[in-house]
């Protein structure tokens, strides 16, 4: 691994290169923080399938991808005179320090549970008129279910054991039932949220990621589903031409790989 001088020297690196780019690159010259947002976003996602996928070599890429991106912001917000680079980083670090404090204070914690009860309280202390409002609004809905969860969990709103949360997530499926049964489409709408929104609950008891559950098996189908597609072509048929049958051997095949 490099040494701290060496770390060092690569950042400075990539800041003179960034510096050259904005003054020289006709693409570069022209990003506004706006035109680079929804990109950021693609870059993010693309390092999460990286994680997911377990290639380093991947995030390593990724990461520098996604580093490009802060340094890119950063020059921009130079430029205007609001804030540079230095200003990003001593920003994060007295954050740190300051929502820190049994590491940086005096204060005892026994376990990570405390240590997330803390944060919430000081950011509550800072101002913040709730603790819901560090979640973006933009988030995709599974997302800011589990983030939620997480944040009103930090102040003490949360179920006492992972039972109370199936037995939730079971109540919740019986009046999604009933309103299937009424055919009322609205409701049905209401009540499926209600399951999706327990789903995540128990999931966070059980220490389960849903997005990254819920992504796996999206990988882990679109895999079964190529593989049925390749045997199809291999036998000269389209899909729509092999029976459930068909299909159902060649998917019990694909478990397999």
């Amino acid at each position: 691994m490099n040494s701290r001088k060496q770390q060092l020297e690569a950042l400075d690196r990539l800041l003179t290169i960034m510096d050259e780019l904005r003054a020289q690159c006709p693409w570069d010259r022209k990003q506004t923080m706006q035109s680079l947002r929804h990109l950021t976003i693609e870059e993010t996602y693309e390092l999460g399938d990286a994680i997911l996928e377990e290639d380093l070599q991947e995030v390593k890429k990724e990461l520098g991808d996604l580093l490009l991106h802060i340094f890119f912001y950063a020059k921009i917000g130079s430029e205007t005179g609001d804030f540079d680079i230095a200003d990003v980083c001593h920003s994060i670090s007295e954050k740190l320090i300051h929502r820190h404090p049994h590491i940086y204070g005096d204060v005892d914690v026994a376990d990570e549970e405390e240590v997330k009860k803390n944060w919430e309280n000081i950011k509550l202390a800072e101002g913040k008129k709730s603790v819901l409002e560090g979640v973006p609004n933009s988030l995709p809905a599974l997302v800011k279910a589990n983030r939620i969860q997480d944040k009103v969990a930090g102040v003490g709103f949360d179920w006492e054991e992972p039972q109370q949360v199936f037995e939730k997530l079971q109540e919740e499926l019986g009046e999604l039932q009933q309103e299937v049964h009424k055919g009322q489409e609205g409701r049905i709408e209401e009540e499926f949220g209600d399951v999706l929104f327990s789903m995540v609950n128990y999931a966070r008891f059980l220490k389960v990621n849903p997005e990254n559950a819920l992504e796996r098996t999206n990988k882990k189908f679109i895999k079964r589903f190529a593989y049925l597609e390749e045997k199809a072509r291999e036998a000269g048929k389209s899909l729509k031409e092999m029976t459930l049958a068909e299909m159902d051997v060649h998917w019990n095949d694909a478990k397999t790989l």
